[in-house]
Order: C-alpha cells, then sequence, then structure tokens
C-alpha cells in the first residue's frame, strides 16, 4: 500500500456537524477546553475567528481547521470594534473531528494547530468544495440517513484538509521525506511488510546507501530514527489487530514483526502504556 494512503487508514477518525445556521450580527460563539478538533466554513457572509493573539478575518467561501484544545472565539466583530453598519447576516457551518485515543501516526506530529483554506484554494478544489456543499445541504435537509451520510463527510473533508497541509508541506517532514526516492523507497518496505526483521543495515542495502548515511538521512528527513518509527508503525498495526479482530496475542505478535508474546508484550507496553491485553479489553 502506498506510504500516504498507509498512514491515512490507520488514522480512526469520526466526526460531524453540530451547527449550520444564520447568524445576525451582532454575535459571537466561544469554543473553550474543547475535546475534539473543530472546522468552521463560511458559507455566506463574514466573521473573525480569534485564538490567542491572533485574529483573523474570514470571508464567504473560508474554511478553517481548529485543533482539538485550542481555545477560539467566532463573533461578527473584533472586541472594541464598531458593529458593522446595519444588519449583517453570516451563514455558518460548524463541525468537529475526534481521533481515536491509540491513534498513534507521525501524520499528526506535523499538523498545524490551524490551518486556514481560502475561497480561492477551495476554488481550485472541486472535489472538496462539493463535498462541502453537500455536507451543508445534508446537515440541513435532516433526511432519513443524513446521519451518516454528514459523518463520512466530514471524515472526507479531515483527509482533504490533511492533503492541503501536505501540498504546503515545505515543513512537513514526511512530505520531505517521500520527497527523496532512497527514504521514499525505505517507508514504502517499512510499510509493506512489518513481519521482516527489518536493521539499519538491511533497509540501507535496499536502497543503496550505508548504515551510517541512512541513519542519518532517515531521521533528518523523518524527524525521528528508522527503528523508532519502525516501532510505532508496528505498535499502531498492532492496536487495530487487538481492536478490530480475535486473532490470540502470539498471531498478532508475529503479524507485526516479533518472535515472542514477551517481547511483543514488553515494547507494546512501553509505547501504548498498557498491556496488549488491557488495551483489547478497553477497546472492547
Amino acid at each position: 500500500m502506498e506510504v500516504l494512503s498507509d498512514i491515512l487508514r490507520s488514522m480512526r477518525v469520526n466526526g460531524s456537524v453540530y451547527f449550520c445556521d444564520h447568524l445576525h450580527s451582532p454575535w459571537s460563539m466561544e469554543f473553550k477546553d474543547t475535546t475534539s478538533a473543530s472546522f468552521h466554513l463560511v458559507r455566506r457572509g463574514e466573521c473573525w475567528v480569534t485564538s490567542g493573539d491572533q485574529a483573523e478575518r474570514l470571508g464567504t467561501g473560508d474554511l478553517i481547521f481548529i485543533e482539538q484544545g485550542r481555545d477560539h472565539e467566532l463573533a461578527s466583530q473584533l472586541a472594541g470594534q464598531d458593529p458593522p453598519a446595519g444588519e449583517m447576516s453570516t451563514l455558518l457551518l460548524c463541525g468537529y473531528f475526534n481521533f481515536a485515543d491509540e491513534t498513534d501516526t507521525p501524520l499528526l506530529d506535523d499538523f498545524p494547530s490551524l490551518i486556514i483554506v481560502r475561497e480561492e484554494e477551495l476554488l481550485k478544489r472541486p472535489w472538496l468544495k462539493s463535498t462541502l456543499d453537500q455536507l451543508s445541504t445534508e446537515y440541513l435537509s435532516q433526511q432519513p440517513g443524513s446521519e451518516l451520510v454528514v459523518n463520512k463527510l466530514t471524515e472526507v473533508v479531515l483527509v482533504e484538509l490533511i492533503r492541503i497541509n501536505f501540498g504546503r508541506g515545505e515543513n512537513s517532514r514526511i512530505i520531505q521525506a517521500l520527497s527523496d526516492k532512497r527514504i521514499a523507497k525505505a517507508l514504502q518496505q517499512l510499510h509493506n511488510d512489518l513481519r521482516h526483521p527489518w536493521t539499519l543495515e538491511k533497509i540501507g542495502e535496499e536502497v543503496g546507501m550505508s548504515r551510517a548515511a541512512f541513519a542519518k538521512r532517515f531521521k533528518e528527513l523523518v524527524g525521528q530514527p528508522m527503528l523508532k518509527y519502525l516501532t510505532r508503525l508496528r505498535v499502531q498495526s498492532a492496536k487495530e489487530l487487538l481492536r478490530d479482530t480475535k486473532l490470540p496475542l502470539y498471531e498478532i505478535a508475529g503479524r507485526v514483526g516479533y518472535e515472542s508474546d514477551l517481547a511483543f508484550t514488553k515494547t507494546f507496553s512501553k509505547y501504548a502504556g498498557t498491556t496488549p491485553t488491557r488495551f483489547r479489553k478497553q477497546a472492547g
């Protein structure tokens, strides 16, 4: 499986829309101590979003993503500003994303806490724009089955936001890594075969680099040593198998590259903070 697709697949996320309506100035909405990531789309009109010292004006068609736990406020005008002349109406769509507690992926390591996608950028992505249009329509229609459609479309929106962030990826370590032919090949090897007893020497040989040169290059681009990346990948895969199957521990251990239950349990407990057996019970 292609590396980025595999990373996205491993992310367990759910989300939905909780608000879509016209707001008439003056108005404000506060979001504090949020346990979910938020997204807000201005369907028509405009508003301001403030978070800490940052203030951004959102116009028609602008979309903003804000990570979980980041306090923010949406309002018709900034604090201290005079209200706009006459009554102004804003059609606002608000929703949320929840990442599963067990999600551990390098994708989220570099994901910014706030992303704004302006209307001009959305217009260049007709797939995302049509998805947001359908999301609003489904939520407002309240037809039978709309809740399921809204939830699934919300997940699609998150994937598109991630892809947009990667498209801006000058500072994204994963993008830099996948743009390097040798490191990209190494990542593909790791994702394709977790069972294999990979070593720095073996992977270096596969991509035509010395052990030392490969280890240095991998850490520079990916942001962590290869063996740590591989261990996180194996533990994440094990979590999925523990949660979604009834396979015995010894078989799961073998599938993710461990020769014994003991070695698997020790590593899993270190990275997951609990034993495989307890994790399975809690997930169940």
